[in-house]
This record gives C-alpha cells, sequence and structure tokens, in this order.
C-alpha cells in the first residue's frame, strides 16, 4: 500500500469566523485541544489559519488585548493546501519550501473544502511506514520543526 496524505492527516479540524476575536480563538483551542483553527468568512469559505505560533507571535509578545484583535487581523496566508492523494513527502517538501508547519488538507476538485490538516508531528505516528523516498523529505521537515527556537522551550534547551 502506497502511504497518501489522507492516511496520516489529522481529520479534527476546526473552524472559527473572521471576526472572532483572538481570546476566543485561544478558548476553542483549548477547549478543542488543536493547534490551529481555520479562519472562515462569512460563507464558511477558509481563508487562513490562526495557529498558537501566529497567538504567541502577534498578540502575546506585542503585549495586544487578545479580546480587541479578529482571528482575520492575525491569520496565516494565503492558505498552503495540498491534495489527499498527495504523497508524505510532497507536504514534507512543501512545508519546507513555504515554511510553514500547517498543511490544510483537500479533496480533489474541491479546494474549498477541507477534510483535514498535516503537521510535522503527524510524520512521526507513521515512520515505519513510510516509503524510503519519502523519509529523507520528512526526516528534514521533523529536523526544521525540532530546531526552531520554539521547540528549544520544549526540549529545555
Amino acid at each position: 500500500m502506497t502511504l497518501t496524505i489522507i492516511n496520516i492527516l489529522r481529520k479534527k479540524l476546526e473552524s472559527i469566523e473572521e471576526t472572532t476575536n483572538i481570546q476566543e480563538a485561544a478558548k476553542k483551542m483549548k477547549d478543542k485541544n488543536v493547534s490551529s483553527l481555520v479562519v472562515v468568512d462569512m460563507r464558511g469559505k477558509p481563508m487562513g489559519l490562526v495557529t498558537e505560533r501566529d497567538l504567541v507571535r502577534k498578540v502575546c509578545i506585542n503585549d495586544v488585548r487578545s479580546s480587541t484583535v479578529t482571528s482575520k487581523e492575525i491569520m496565516s496566508f494565503p492558505l498552503i493546501t495540498i491534495e489527499a492523494s498527495s504523497s508524505p513527502s510532497a507536504a514534507a517538501d512543501m512545508m519546507l519550501k513555504n515554511n510553514v508547519r500547517h498543511l490544510l488538507v483537500v479533496d480533489e476538485g474541491s479546494l474549498n473544502k477541507p477534510i483535514g490538516i498535516i503537521t510535522p508531528l503527524n510524520f512521526t505516528r507513521y515512520q515505519e511506514y513510510t516509503a524510503e523516498e519519502d523519509k529523507e523529505a520528512i526526516e528534514k521537515v521533523l529536523e526544521n520543526y525540532m530546531s526552531s527556537p520554539e521547540a528549544d522551550a520544549f526540549t529545555g534547551v
């Protein structure tokens, strides 16, 4: 069996409206136990992502009142998407090329309808099933993820 993104994505996809304040976004991330939210417009069309990293870098560090900032103001955009049938190495390459840690997974032909999200941590759960050609790209993403300043906080460095 060839491993594709659909096999390893996180299907727990949560969204938030563009006008929702960041304090509510943070509460939703905590309550739903997710590290990112898809920001949608009034019609439900995905516009961007708000990640924990966005909260730290754009709100906390700047000492901005979270109740006065909307999701749209700090979201990461444009959305970087990948088709569900893509290989793990294609996802890893896309993360490195675009310097992102979250890819929105879409079903072919339905680019406005996300079906999940993939992060570097998703790769770690499926490494033993990964084809040799995918392993190098995945290792680069994980190395990049673990060598970031944010990772130092978790590793105690």
